[in-house]
């Protein structure tokens, strides 16, 4: 495993970070510490997850199963630089009650204890907003974040689905609260079929020194060979890439990403995994590996090097937006 700085920081994390959403929802327990086991076997030591993952009724299980398997000891939570994330509402469906969501200074520190007893853990490595909270100033939040930080239940602060100005603002005034060090990080979706964050979101990240995490860097799993499958084993398409598909243009450009890289003897996820590896101000991309197998493809991205050719053939397919701001001011 390669490993890189996070950002401006002197945290050392892996390039393939472990996302954990399918964990509860689609894989369960035993399997889930089973990947987490071969993960940190295969030297992945950054794992993200949220409070929410495991979605509905089960808001909080994913945390929880990764308690779990830190309860296992053998020095799991030790090697494990953890992430975690608060913004959504932890309330049972249909019992919303004010104060139980977003990033007040109230709903920040209860969400931040009740992670970490999911978690079996007393601090958090990563403390990540899941959102921008348009109601709540940053002053506020920062001083509810100084508290934890204090305390030593959180180390580090990112963010998540922020736009480039919220990242500038939210550093800004990090900055001006007695040299508070900031966002360390932002996790935005970004892929080669989704390359919009190269406006202003890795620029303003740059910028400020966040590490960039990629959520979704096989978009839904359109970037995963799904043609291919198709063809081959009669596996269909569904969800979110049967959508894509649909549209003619569509799959006239992921057969084009697909026949390039038969040419050149590529697997589809793995490439898109290691374009993402080549890009500027990218920390590593997160992988959701429901089975063992799926980790065993990510883990070989790490160590795949792309052609000239190939990178050249994947802009040309996939063209992103061009340098900021040249792309939206002329």
């Amino acid at each position: 495993m390669k490993y890189t700085q996070l950002g401006r920081t002197g945290l050392k994390v892996s390039r393939l970070v472990l996302g954990t959403m399918n964990f509860g929802p689609q894989t369960g327990e035993a399997d889930s510490h089973a990947i987490m086991d071969a993960a940190l076997e295969a030297g992945i030591n950054f794992f993200d997850t949220a409070n929410v993952y495991g979605w509905g009724e089960n808001k909080g299980r994913t945390e929880s199963i990764i308690g779990d398997w830190f309860a296992k000891g053998g020095d799991r939570r030790e090697k494990v630089v953890l992430a975690t994330k608060v913004y959504g509402n932890m309330a049972p469906d249909g019992e919303a009650w004010p104060n139980q969501d977003k990033l007040s200074a109230l709903n920040i520190r209860r969400a931040v204890d009740a992670s970490l007893k999911r978690l079996q853990t007393d601090y958090i490595d990563l403390y990540q907003f899941h959102h921008v909270d348009r109601r709540t100033p940053f002053e506020e939040i920062w001083q509810a974040i100084d508290v934890l930080v204090q305390q030593g239940k959180i180390l580090y602060v990112g963010s998540s689905n922020f736009p480039g100005y919220k990242i500038a603002q939210a550093n800004e005034i990090a900055s001006r609260r007695h040299g508070t060090i900031g966002l360390v990080s932002e996790q935005c979706l970004y892929n080669l079929a989704e390359r919009r964050a190269e406006m202003e979101v890795i620029p303003a990240a740059q910028d400020y020194g966040l590490g960039v995490i990629p959520w979704s860097p096989l978009h839904g799993g359109l970037l995963g060979g799904v043609i291919k499958k198709e063809v081959e084993g009669g596996r269909r398409a569904s969800g979110r890439s049967a959508d894509a598909l649909a549209n003619t243009s569509v799959r006239a450009q992921i057969q084009a990403y697909e026949d390039l890289l038969d040419k050149h003897g590529l697997e589809p996820g793995e490439t898109a995994l290691a374009w993402l590896l080549t890009r500027p101000g990218i920390t590593g991309p997160i992988v959701g590996p429901r089975t063992a197998e799926q980790l065993e493809s990510a883990l070989r991205a790490v160590e795949l090097e792309l052609p000239e050719e190939v990178l050249a053939g994947l802009d040309e397919i996939f063209p992103g937006p061009g340098p900021s701001p040249e792309a939206f001011a002329w």
